[in-house]
């Protein structure tokens, strides 16, 4: 589960940007996502908005000197790893919608991957499988 400043925008961001499929979205009366849930190859990953108080790490980076450092280094530090089909065509489709590359596709433990972070500056690594 990842929480997001406006869940809801991050739900459109990611179907846009990622290509996931849109599951479930369950809003309280003041319309902010309490959960929804997200599907990509068969993985689940599920937002909400938590509280109107709470920061995405691009904004906690704004005002706090350890998470600017945190956030300087391009790997995924609490961050989600999804397999897709067509790395290389995803990494396209992220970066046109306006993901903040950290690493262009390239050969590695988990197959070939590349690594974003997205409107909230949350941190994905999407990969695609080696063949064997």
């Amino acid at each position: 589960m990842i929480a997001y400043e406006n869940a809801a925008s991050a739900m459109d961001w990611l179907v846009r940007a990622f290509g996931f499929r849109e599951k479930r979205r369950i809003t309280d009366k003041e319309g902010r996502v309490t959960h929804g849930e997200l599907e990509l190859s068969g993985s689940i990953v599920m937002v909400a908005t938590p509280t109107p108080d709470y920061r995405g790490p691009k904004q906690h980076g704004e005002f706090c000197a350890q998470a600017r450092k945190w956030l300087e280094v391009p790997y995924i530090i609490d961050g989600v790893l999804i397999y897709v089909d067509d790395v290389d065509a995803h990494f396209r489709q992220a970066r046109a919608a306006g993901a903040e590359v950290l690493s262009p596709v390239e050969a590695g433990g988990a197959g070939r991957s590349y690594r974003v972070a997205d409107l909230e500056g949350h941190r994905w690594m999407f990969a695609q499988r080696e063949a064997h």
